[in-house]
């Protein structure tokens, strides 16, 4: 659409103005932000346009920078939606995805190191048979709290899908990575869990693939990580749950409280 006839006469351009306006309104409450931000930016256009001839500049009206302000976070806040999870307000998969691939881009340019921890609730089936769904639901709530309040910026939490969530913790060493998913897991381990339910016992199984800084090795793809991070879980439960397994000088090991375990596969970690 042409900015603005310079013979245009001034009630046309506040009308063009008020119609480009209404129309930013309407698909905004549509949800059509794209679109309403499109109009919203042509009467932008329409109004600095006026602004450049000088015998006629007029204001901008006091509405329309407030509509335009409403629009740009309506607009944000649709985004920032699209990112997360509906029940736990973490991140979704799709954010995790994208995250990801750049954190590994990232990663070949700045030599940080990357670890992703596949986190999975213990016996989740059994809550929601005895406590039921809306437990289930508060449950998981609770969980990714947990999981994000020590976590290092600029790491974060996606759910993966169902009660299993992700852990993306870039910039750390090794053992770093470890302590970060092994304390993580005691929080949820020794969280007042009753507060909720009478009986009730919550806890995580981890498994933490790390990939050193790139000039030590070529890393991983992010699928290639994940699928570690899976197997490393795998082991977790296999060795009675409850657990952070994770590689160490080509041996699976536990961490923390579950060092002393053994299980298939699984060596005895060294004391931290």
């Amino acid at each position: 659409m042409a900015l603005l006839d310079r013979g245009t006469a001034p009630e046309d351009t506040a009308g063009l103005i008020q119609l480009h306006q209404s129309i930013a309104a309407l698909l905004a409450d549509r949800g059509e932000w794209r679109q309403a931000y499109e109009h919203a930016r042509h009467a932008l256009d329409i109004i600095s346009a006026e602004r450049a001839v000088p015998e006629a500049p007029p204001a901008v009206p006091e509405q329309f920078r407030e509509e335009v302000a409403r629009l740009r976070r309506e607009h944000a806040e649709a985004r920032e939606q699209a990112i997360r999870d509906a029940l736990t307000a973490s991140y979704n998969r799709r954010y995790l995805d994208q995250r990801l691939v750049a954190l590994v881009e990232q990663r070949g340019a700045c030599a940080d190191g990357l670890a992703v921890a596949l986190v999975d609730l213990d016996w989740f089936k059994q809550v929601n048979d005895t406590y039921g769904h809306q437990i289930g639901d508060r449950v998981l709530q609770r969980v990714v709290e947990l999981l994000q309040d020590g976590l290092p910026a600029p790491a974060f939490c996606a759910r993966y899908g169902g009660e299993e969530f992700v852990l993306v913790i870039p910039g750390v060493d090794g053992p770093a990575a470890v302590a970060v998913a092994e304390a993580a897991r005691a929080r949820v381990e020794h969280h007042p869990w009753s507060s909720i339910a009478l009986g009730l016992r919550v806890t995580v199984s981890i498994g933490l693939a790390y990939e050193p800084p790139a000039d030590q090795r070529p890393g991983a793809t992010p699928e290639a990580q994940l699928r570690h991070a899976d197997r490393l879980l795998y082991a977790a439960k296999q060795a009675g749950r409850n657990a952070v397994a994770y590689h160490l000088d080509g041996e699976t090991r536990l961490a923390g409280d579950a060092s002393g375990r053994r299980g298939a596969g699984v060596r005895r970690a060294m004391a931290h």
